[in-house]
């Protein structure tokens, strides 16, 4: 297959489309995410957006673009749209995206209840006076005023007018994920309202249309008009079948283009625990019946199949993609160019998400180039070529050892792989065995394809390795990505020292669990990890019938998966697997077949016969020790260099071993600045 004949199954994917007075030149539609950079970090944010132009993407969308002061989100670093400075920043984006052919998208935005003016200290906008919903602010909103809505049209007309200066091919409004102005007035559950924006459905939808016919004047066909629009609220307030239905209804024709969605974010950003595939569609089926313009829809689409299927059933026009075109930048040039089995998958864990709840530059699991291709230089698919001809040894081939092999291979490297096991992809084996875990294994899948395809690649399954067989392999470079393993011994931060007593009772470790280890019950996790090991490894024993309690320390269980947008929805599950949880509480000792918990100046005594700590893990480094210590050794082996890599230097999430095997890989060879990467500097 050349690269100009596409897979007749996959024509209507490469179909040109036009969106008002713009033209698409194919189906593959890049829809707004932030990526953590925005308004502080132009350089960096125009390069992540280029990328994607340069992967083939027809539409690349900014992430959210906050139109003036009163929709300040200072502490996520969102995109700007507030005066000219901030026009001279964005035609740095369109500019990149241009160069490659792609149309650019704007989301022009303003987050009313959701806003945290944090920066410019003016109160947030609302339909009433609502409590604030960002991140727990302690503050209400200023109920709006008719002169205030006005205002506000004007503070959105005048952002369209610098998008349009920008060089913005596509102007959205936005009205999604229960943090817009718009929608809040169209919700019954925010809008309280008696006079003419409130109380009938016409009333709240009053503004949104507003809005569009103001964006629709203010660009009079210099570009195209979208709305981003949140047809069902699963936390109330708007129905698909009522709310929805009536908006595309009675202004399905004023905008050149609908791209709809389900809200808040965590339901449209659903993970693959909760969420397969296309699983929007079922809210979003009747848009385009209702309209004539062109449909963008979402649903973490990664199947070329599945987007096929979609367009061909009139369900959508364009295949909208955030974290899909995260994790694979190029997902539409390699299905156009007959490479479908070279896509990085995306895996639905909101790594990505969780960085937009930092407030700090993206990152994704499968593709460690995210976020770094204007801070060091590095691009998903083109790698420069090691200048030498050093073959390196890998010793281990968990994520971190798979990436760094893959991507040494790519760059001329002699590779060989080995590990003990006789499979690949060490931790990932059993965790994405875990419920609602199964799609890590696109981690390993991916890279390990790849390997063995390539004939500079050697795999060795099955081949434990010590120090001798190392020293006489010949191998110049020897990467250790040895990984790690969970404690037993209860040590973790709530429990410095340990727990005491544990050898009198039944211990196992998350690893022996799921490797078939005999369960005595009642069982007790121990979560002071606050991931998903801890409630995923409950639940599969749940679900072998035992009886199980979660105990946390923190105020919830697993806590961090509130920065995955999984929290409220995990609490619910694990309700309904019949798991007690027990949060607020450290394990302090065990004995006779009981645990001790205490919580502040309480104390109890709860059952156990198996106990299972989820605590700390511990690096894996015996095999660089006793390398180490021969190091006067290497010299007559060849050995020029020994890394360590990974889960072994630094146990993490499956993400940051990933970064760690892809950052070894990518700057061997490469001269070291005198700084480490790119920074954006403020102009004195």
């Amino acid at each position: 297959m050349t690269d100009e004949t596409v897979d007749s199954r996959y024509e209507v994917l490469f179909s040109p489309m036009n969106i008002g007075p713009v033209r698409a030149k194919n189906r593959f539609f890049a829809v707004a995410h932030s990526a953590g950079m925005g308004f502080a970090q132009p350089h960096a944010t125009a390069a992540l957006r280029g990328m994607k132009a340069e992967g083939g993407w027809a539409v690349v969308c900014t992430g959210v673009c906050e139109i003036d002061e009163t929709s300040d989100m200072m502490g996520h670093q969102n995109d700007r749209l507030w005066d000219d400075h901030d026009v001279a920043c964005h035609r740095l984006a369109t500019a990149e995206i241009h160069k490659h052919g792609a149309l650019a998208a704007v989301e022009l935005a303003h987050l009313g209840l959701g806003a945290r003016n944090l920066y410019s200290r003016v109160p947030a906008l609302g339909p009433g006076s609502l409590k604030c919903t960002s991140s727990y602010v302690p503050t209400q909103s200023m109920p709006m005023t008719i002169a205030d809505i006005q205002a506000f049209r004007a503070a959105h007309r005048r952002a369209v007018g610098r998008a349009v200066a920008a060089g913005y091919d596509i102007v959205y409004v936005y009205a999604a994920h229960d943090r817009a102005l718009p929608l809040h007035f169209l919700s019954r559950r925010y809008n309280k309202r008696t006079d003419e924006y409130g109380g009938s459905l016409e009333n709240r939808m009053r503004l949104l249309k507003e809005l569009i016919e103001d964006t629709v004047e203010e660009t009079a066909g210099r570009c195209a008009v979208a709305v981003r629009f949140a047809v069902h609220d699963f936390t109330g307030g708007i129905s698909a079948t009522e709310e929805g239905r009536a908006v595309i209804e009675a202004l399905g024709e004023l905008p050149d283009l609908w791209d709809v969605n389900v809200s808040p974010w965590s339901f449209d950003s659903s993970t693959a625990r909760f969420s397969e595939e296309g699983f929007q569609d079922e809210y979003i089926d009747f848009v385009k019946k209702l309209t004539t313009k062109p449909v963008v829809g979402v649903g973490r689409f990664t199947s070329p199949d599945a987007m096929v299927s979609r367009i061909n059933k009139g369900l959508i026009d364009f295949i909208g993609a955030a974290r899909p075109s995260i994790a694979d930048p190029f997902m539409p040039e390699k299905i156009r160019t007959g490479r479908v089995e070279e896509i990085r998958e995306c895996i639905g864990c909101n790594v990505c998400a969780s960085t937009e709840m930092y407030g700090v530059p993206i990152r994704c699991t499968q593709n460690a180039t995210i976020g770094e291709e204007w801070r060091k230089v590095w691009h998903p698919e083109k790698l420069k070529r090691l200048s030498d001809d050093k073959a390196t040894l890998i010793v281990g081939a968990g994520p971190a050892g798979l990436e760094a092999a893959l991507t040494l291979a790519q760059r001329g490297v002699e590779v060989s792989i080995v590990d003990r096991e006789g499979h690949l992809g060490g931790r990932i084996a059993w965790e994405s065995r875990l419920p609602g875990a199964q799609t890590l294994a696109r981690v390993r899948d991916y890279r390990t394809y790849q390997l063995e395809r390539m004939s500079n690649v050697q795999i060795y399954r099955g081949s434990p390795v010590g120090v001798e067989d190392i020293l006489q392999f010949g191998a110049q470079r020897v990467v250790l990505a040895t990984g790690a393993h969970w404690r037993t011994d209860g040590t973790g931060p709530a429990t410095p020292d340990g727990i005491a007593a544990l050898d009198s009772i039944h211990v196992l470790s998350p690893e022996a669990v799921m490797a078939g280890a005999h369960l005595k019950g009642p069982i007790v996790v121990y979560d002071d990890d606050h991931y998903y090991v801890g409630h995923a490894v409950a639940e599969w024993i749940r679900a072998k019938g035992h009886d199980v309690t979660l105990v946390t320390p923190l105020a919830d269980v697993s806590q961090w998966s509130y920065y995955t947008l999984e929290l409220r929805r995990l609490e619910e599950r694990l309700e309904d697997a019949g798991i007690k949880c027990i949060t607020k509480s450290k394990v302090k000792a065990a004995g006779d077949g009981a645990l001790l918990l205490a919580s502040g100046r309480k104390e109890q005594y709860i059952p156990c016969g198996t106990f299972v700590p989820v605590t700390l893990r511990e690096p894996d480094r015996q095999l660089m020790d006793q390398l180490t210590a021969r190091r006067l050794d290497w010299r007559d082996a060849g050995i020029e260099s020994v890394d360590l890599i990974g889960d072994a230097l630094a146990p993490g999430t499956v993400a940051a071993a990933v970064y760690s095997g892809a950052a070894y890989a990518r700057e061997l060879g490469e001269e070291r600045r005198a700084e480490s990467f790119l920074r954006e500097r403020a102009v004195l």
